[in-house]
């Protein structure tokens, strides 16, 4: 398996990013962050995991080794390929993915494209349990659900659930739900 390249990043297509490794082109699907590293280094290392089936092999690219994890343990999730697994990794930093689990928050998931309320949930139950670090999950005094309240409320608002995600992690956790969707709201305006 090819587990990690590093060499110069030569060209950005649709389908990923070409990396150039000692005059040999490597097509990697890569992650956003994994990009973000070509964008003005002259040479990169990616983490990467080799998917092979009988009629293609196809390279996948990350950022740093929480990713590759990730994603590997996304595809024993069953009706998870590799693309979703991808999409997935892409939409947010692994850290937010892992309490999102660790919380059993099913809808972080449905808000990817791609991702239906099954398999939404079946990566929740599958991972919860090997993911889940119980320090992620909702604390005692509720603030894990709070956020949850909160983040449901401005999506009720019309916000995506990427959105609203994003503006709360700006806004102070110790914070009631009530006030942090107002602080939320402020900023946006």
């Amino acid at each position: 398996m090819i587990a990690r390249l590093r060499g110069k990043p030569v060209a950005y297509t649709p389908e990923g990013l070409v990396l150039d490794v000692n005059g040999v082109g490597y097509l990697v699907h890569a992650t956003p962050t994994a990009v973000r590293k070509g964008d003005s280094a002259d040479e990169i290392a990616v983490e990467t995991y080799l998917h092979v089936r009988e009629d293609t092999m196809q390279l996948y690219g990350f950022a740093d080794r929480r990713e590759r994890e990730l994603f590997v343990q996304l595809l024993a999730v069953s009706g998870v390929g590799p693309k979703v697994a991808l999409a997935v990794v892409s939409g947010s930093p692994v850290a937010e993915l892992r309490r999102a689990i660790a919380r059993g928050d099913a809808a972080r998931f449905q808000a990817i494209p791609g991702i239906g309320k099954k398999t939404a949930e079946r990566i929740v139950l599958e991972l919860k349990e090997k993911l889940g670090d119980p320090a992620l999950a909702a604390a005692p005094d509720g603030s894990g659900e709070h956020h949850v309240v909160a983040r449901d409320a401005l999506v009720e608002l019309g916000w995506t659930l990427l959105d609203a995600e994003c503006a709360l992690a700006e806004v102070d956790a110790e914070l009631p739900p009530e006030e942090r969707v107002r602080l939320a709201l402020k900023k946006a305006a």
